[in-house]
């Protein structure tokens, strides 16, 4: 990297100590486009440019109580076992962000994960540096924790992760389909299973919603997401409220328009938390029936989404398909 650090930057360092390989760790660091399945506080990134050694990242992640993106150069040295990076658009009030991840092996098994953060802000103000390093602090500190509970378990990663999709062919138009999808705020009068929702918009094409959603034995279930809107043919989201099974869950609406219309599909990635199964399913439940519950209630969920988003587009006028 040699972009240069800001004069009046604040450093911050966190670190870790972590029973794995510094091959796995930074295989988990370099797949960024991994991260929401990896890191609490990212919710997507979009791997805009790439040459194996350099690439351009745009990211959107929680920070404090907000969500935030940015776009970001990173440098891989495998050899280092490094990855340095640095802001290129910087949400305000920043003016500059970078850093790098370090990856020392102690043992075999052995690394100490060190991520290091530099930053500056508008004028130097003493509120906008409180308020970044304490979403560095808390980012940092949730991000390192989740990269050891997921490297120390690496060969369980294969059981508790699942992805799957969802098809139907629509005789619509793609933004007819895609309108659907992105209005979700009226989910509740037109989706049987959507019992309510809280939809904002903090910035046009991100979404953070609050949604309550009833299961096929009556339960309700309150989950809370972050979506990014890519009119007009993909959706992205992140449960960052998910129910107990899951921890974590993210997927995409995907709008493609072919011969006969549009495929529009639902694909999910849930990572199983082990510890609940028993708790949710029962005294003698596993991991596997664990997958095949949540593949079933997220897959009626999706297709009966998919089912109504059809008979939206294929309806003559939006009123009709209400």
């Amino acid at each position: 990297m040699t972009e240069p650090i800001a004069a009046d930057s604040r450093f911050v360092q966190h670190t870790t100590r972590v029973s794995a390989s510094a091959d796995v760790l930074y295989e988990l660091i370099a797949d960024a486009p991994s991260w929401p399945t990896v890191l609490g506080p990212t919710i997507h990134v979009e791997r805009l440019e790439s040459n194996g050694v350099d690439e351009v990242l745009q990211l959107w992640a929680t920070a404090n109580d907000s969500v935030r993106t940015w776009r970001s150069r990173r440098h891989l040295d495998p050899e280092a076992r490094r990855i340095s990076f640095r802001q290129v658009q910087s949400p305000p009030p920043l003016t500059s962000m970078g850093g790098a991840w370090i990856l020392r092996p102690v043992a075999e098994d052995v690394t100490e994960v060190v991520l290091d953060h530099d930053f500056s802000v508008v004028d130097n103000d003493p509120e906008a540096l409180e308020w970044f390093t304490t979403a560095v602090d808390r980012n940092s500190t949730e991000e390192l924790a989740a990269m050891k509970r997921l490297a120390e378990n690496w060969a369980d990663r294969a059981d508790l992760t699942m992805t799957f999709d969802d098809s139907v062919q629509i005789a619509g138009d793609a933004v007819r389909v895609y309108d659907f999808l992105c209005d979700a705020g009226r989910w509740p009068e037109r989706i049987p299973h959507v019992s309510s929702m809280e939809l904002t918009e903090p910035s046009p094409g991100l979404q953070v919603m609050t949604m309550d959603t009833s299961t096929a034995d009556g339960s309700v279930h309150t989950t809370r997401s972050v979506r990014v809107c890519f009119p007009s043919n993909r959706i992205v989201y992140k449960q960052v409220q998910t129910p107990t099974l899951m921890a974590v869950h993210t997927g995409e609406w995907i709008i493609a328009p072919n011969d006969d219309g549009v495929l529009a599909t639902s694909r999910h990635t849930v990572v199983i938390r082990p510890e609940t199964v028993t708790t949710v399913l029962g005294p003698d439940a596993t991991v596997a029936d664990a997958r095949k519950f949540v593949r079933e209630a997220l897959g009626r969920n999706s297709g009966t989404t998919l089912r109504y988003a059809k008979n939206f587009a294929e309806a003559p006028d939006a009123t009709a398909a209400v």
